[in-house]
């Protein structure tokens, strides 16, 4: 609604003083109504501030995933955020805690293929990481991709609770190589390697990445075999989430060419899940987090691989696929961490004050406008009938009553206040107030007797 000049003019000579408590109410009252509901329904999208910590759940505390956890927990804590790493014994544990309403970890590290969001339907993904190839060391006669042939073989497959356990199983069970006489051993790690070179095992399942100390050290050993995979696709097709690395020859130590040869091995991925009502906003940070830690090249992978949506056995938080799409939030690349949420938060709560508060403020004035001078008019109406009634049907006898009227009239225009700018149109009706009393005193003239 625009504002004429003149009445812009006259609207800028009004003080507040000279408004009347009810007009200010009747159009204060609406107003700031309005501008309550606009803000109170802003407050529904306002996410509460980000919590400045939260749990994580890794693995052993000589595993990979406790490593990665230390990376992250000093990367996050330059930003304010304090991470607490849980440890435990693997991937089946992080997720068991995940999914457990009553557990105060939020994030945990999982292994591809430990469950679905048919499982755990509290939980979504963040991405993989990196990829964790099976590794299967051994002693003796080198095997063909056979794992049959391991059959009553001294096996160590992983702490119980571990995602190392868990695939080590799946793939004997596929075998048919874990039942007796097979022995079974949970031994993984430093301790499980070093059984494996005495001889207390003949066979040692790790899951991690070739960076990890015991298994490089399992990989430059001269008298450890690593099993490479022939039947991949059969694999694959057996287990989805597989995938499938090769290690190339000279990989880990191209002076010494080692391996001799190129080791092709299955891998699910290093995955980050979290709770569904995980904070927004420390979604956002860890995704930067994930992108610092593994977004270079690696033995097995190339750089800018990882992280990715790769984990298809979970739906991906809505603010890791925007991430993947467009990158860090806009104030998080160029303001720390405190305030680029707290300025989102704030402008969700201007939008009222854009929306609604700022066409309130320029439309007020116009309908206080309004107001004053529907009263003027109102008058002028009363006096416009009077006149007509005079005109068409004079009546001697009622003369009285059209004085008592123009009187009434007179006065109520005189005595309600209005503010000094509208005193002219005051005076004006008043001028026409006297018109009209002066018709009725020449037409009781004219009308009288003689």
């Amino acid at each position: 609604m625009s504002t004429p000049p003149d009445r812009l003019s006259r609207l800028r000579n009004i003080k507040i003083s000279e408004i009347s408590r009810r007009d200010m109410a009747m159009i204060g009252l609406p107003a700031l109504a309005i501008v309550v509901a606009a803000f109170w329904a802003a407050y529904q999208f306002v996410q509460p501030a980000p919590p400045d910590s939260f749990v994580m759940a890794t693995g052993r505390e000589d595993g990979a995933y406790h490593a990665v956890g230390l990376r992250y927990k000093e990367i996050l804590a330059r930003h304010g955020i304090t991470v607490k790493l849980r440890p435990t014994a693997g991937a089946v544990e992080n997720i068991s805690l995940l999914a457990d309403d009553n557990s105060d970890v939020e994030v945990g590290m999982v292994q591809a293929g430990t469950g679905t969001a048919e499982d755990y339907p509290g939980l979504v993904t963040l991405g993989s990481v990196y990829y964790e190839p099976i590794w299967i060391f051994y002693r003796g006669p080198r095997l063909e991709d056979e794992l049959r042939r391991l059959r009553g073989k001294k096996i160590g497959t992983g702490s119980i609770g571990s995602g190392t356990q868990k695939i080590a199983t799946q793939l004997l069970l596929v075998n048919d190589a874990w039942s007796p006489p097979t022995q079974i051993s949970d031994l993984s790690g430093e301790a499980g390697a070093k059984a494996l070179r005495q001889g207390t095992l003949d066979v040692l399942f790790l899951v991690g990445p070739v960076e990890s100390p015991t298994i490089r050290s399992l990989l430059t050993d001269t008298d450890i075999r690593v099993l490479s995979f022939d039947r991949t696709a059969a694999y694959i097709n057996a287990f989805p989430f597989l995938s499938v690395v090769k290690l190339p020859e000279g990989g880990i130590n191209l002076q010494n060419n080692i391996p001799r040869n190129d080791i092709i091995v299955l891998a699910p991925t290093a995955n980050i899940l979290v709770k569904n009502d995980f904070h927004p906003a420390l979604v956002d940070l860890m995704m930067q987090t994930m992108t610092e830690v593994h977004g270079g090249q690696g033995i097995l992978h190339k750089a800018g691989e990882f992280p990715a949506l790769r984990d298809s056995e979970f739906p991906a938080s809505k603010e890791a696929q925007r991430y993947y799409k467009s990158g860090p939030p806009f104030l998080q690349r160029y303001l720390p961490f405190w305030a680029a949420t707290l300025i989102d938060r704030i402008i969700v709560l201007l939008v009222p004050l854009v929306v609604v508060l700022l066409p309130i403020v320029r439309i007020a004035p116009s309908i206080y406008y309004w107001r004053i001078r529907s009263r003027i008019y109102r008058w002028y109406g009363e006096l416009k009938f009077l006149e007509l009634e005079i005109k068409e049907r004079f009546d001697r006898t009622e003369v009285k009553r059209y004085s008592d009227l123009i009187d009434d009239l007179e006065k109520r225009a005189y005595m309600r206040p209005l503010p000094i700018a509208f005193t002219g149109d005051v005076y004006t009706l008043r001028q026409h107030i006297d018109m009209v009393r002066q018709l009725i005193r020449a037409l009781s003239k004219a009308d009288s007797p003689g």
